[in-house]
């Protein structure tokens, strides 16, 4: 939640994806611990992976959704947070969400990318049916 130590590390090229012991970046952190102003600032960095899983499977989102931060859910899948990654115990971060909002959120972007597609074999009987 150190701001200005934050952009110190920054202006002075810190990695924005490095790892703590437990596989943990820094947008992980700021999302565990509810610091929207430091997500706001990482989402600057062109670089920065929404996606990076710890060592026990969660990522980001997951943190969010588990420590009930909507804002912080919501942003993370604006800027495309994936909902399909499962941790270690193969929970989504849907799984973990801890209020409704959050859940609502996740819902919401699951179902919008849950399109239904026609697999190949599919698409080949409807070609065969065509002639």
């Amino acid at each position: 939640g150190n701001l200005s130590w934050l952009r110190e590390c920054l202006d002075n090229r810190v990695g924005v994806n490095g790892l703590d012991k437990a596989g943990n970046t820094a947008l992980y952190w700021a999302c565990h611990g509810g610091h929207k102003d430091i997500v706001d600032v990482l989402f600057t960095q062109a670089n920065l992976e929404l996606n990076q899983q710890n060592k026990l499977g969660d990522t980001a989102l997951h943190a969010a959704a588990w420590k009930g931060y909507a804002d912080i859910v919501e942003m993370l899948l604006a800027k495309g947070a994936r909902t399909d990654l499962k941790n270690n115990e193969k929970k989504l971060a849907l799984d973990m969400a801890t209020n409704a909002a959050c859940a609502s959120l996740l819902k919401k972007k699951q179902s919008a990318g849950t399109l239904r597609t026609l697999s190949n074999a599919e698409e080949y009987l409807d070609d065969e049916d065509s002639d």
